[in-house]
């Protein structure tokens, strides 16, 4: 049997796991939030202010009211 990926087929199957999880539907949407912010705040600083930078400030002032309001559309969709 040929595989015409790069991965062998159990890989592939596990990485497409992973791919479908809510964990990582979670992971990429709040790596999609931290992306913005570091836009918006290297805007505003007139450079780029760097991800790690990003990353801490979104935490200290945007994650919990954001998992909240995700968490309140999640029950709303059930």
């Amino acid at each position: 049997m040929e595989n015409s990926g790069s991965m062998p087929p159990a890989l592939e199957e596990k990485s497409q796991f992973v791919k479908n999880s809510v964990l990582y539907k979670e992971f990429l949407a709040e790596r999609e939030e931290i992306l913005k912010h570091k836009w918006i705040e290297s805007e505003k600083a007139g450079k780029d202010i760097g991800f790690e930078k990003a990353l801490l400030d979104w935490i200290v002032k945007h994650r919990s009211n954001w998992r909240a309001k995700r968490m309140k559309e999640a029950r709303a969709e059930r």
